[in-house]
């Protein structure tokens, strides 16, 4: 078998080897959902919804794990688009490239793949004990910002890069400045890919759960948060406090939550694709 021939088998191989790891995937990922639907989709319903925790795994709901997990989720997004987008302008507009500039965009990037419960000893010293926050809703919402930041930085240098260099150099000809370009011709066409950085980032941060537990989040609370300096629980601890349960009933109410869980994973990323296929038509034209 001469050379030609053994590469072309490589890629033979190859092929059925990354297919067959797709569809075991695939394969496994549909028998998770599915496990999960079965179990938990008749519990659903608006008192299940509706409803605070209880010890009693027919009367427990949702309501108040469903409303600290928006309350976060808000407030996480508040605090951390600005910084993250602001900070991704600077570095790609006006940085300029040196030796710390190269060491600062590594360390961007490595903290992205920092694991969580890092940012969660971050957020127990600096927010809740030397700010005194507490296990407050502000103090998870600033603990998370910390979590998703290097992604929402890294996306929008990304889409900012992406943005064709005649655009900005007919903005120049005309006279405009370099904030005015950036404001009216480089953000507009670089705005599809930074929104979907930040829902992604997003979704990330909703299924958290280590670096809220490390912080003091409660995994029971009899109500919803009111303000950013209420205590609070989430979504993903609810269900680890019911998974944790000997009961059946409880089993079934975590596999609910699952899927509601699931719902709103999965409409933010279906948001994030929209807007990516609208920005790459907006930059292909």
């Amino acid at each position: 078998m001469n050379r030609a021939k053994r590469n072309k088998l490589k890629d033979q191989i190859f092929m059925v080897w990354g297919l067959g790891s797709t569809l075991l995937a695939l394969l496994l990922l549909v028998l998770f959902i599915g496990d999960i639907l079965v179990d938990g989709i008749m519990r659903i319903d608006w008192d299940f919804l509706t409803s605070l925790p209880s010890r009693k795994p027919e009367k427990a709901g949702i309501w108040t794990a469903m409303m600290g997990s928006i309350w976060i989720l808000g407030l996480t997004a508040v605090i951390a688009f600005p910084i993250g987008a602001a900070a991704g302008i600077y570095l790609e507009e006006y940085g300029k490239k040196s030796r710390f500039a190269n060491i600062l965009e590594i360390n961007i990037s490595n903290l992205a793949g920092v694991p969580s419960i890092i940012y969660g000893l971050l957020g127990l010293e600096i927010f809740v004990r030397i700010m005194n926050l507490g296990a407050s809703v502000l103090a998870g919402s600033l603990t998370l910002s910390l979590l998703i930041l290097p992604i929402i930085i890294v996306a929008t240098r990304e889409s900012i890069k992406a943005v064709p260099s005649t655009i900005k150099e007919a903005s120049f000809a005309m006279g405009a400045t370099k904030w005015q370009t950036i404001w009216h011709q480089t953000l507009p066409a670089s705005i599809g890919g930074i929104l979907t950085g930040v829902i992604l980032a997003l979704s990330r941060a909703v299924g958290e759960t280590a670096p809220l537990i490390v912080i003091g989040a409660l995994a029971y609370v009899p109500f919803a948060p009111q303000s950013p300096m209420d205590e609070f629980s989430v979504l993903p601890m609810q269900i680890f406090n019911w998974i944790s349960r000997p009961q059946h009933g409880f089993i079934t109410n975590a596999a609910a939550a699952i899927i509601i869980l699931l719902v709103i994973t999965f409409v933010m990323n279906g948001i994030a694709v929209y807007f990516r296929n609208r920005w790459q038509k907006n930059i292909n034209l």
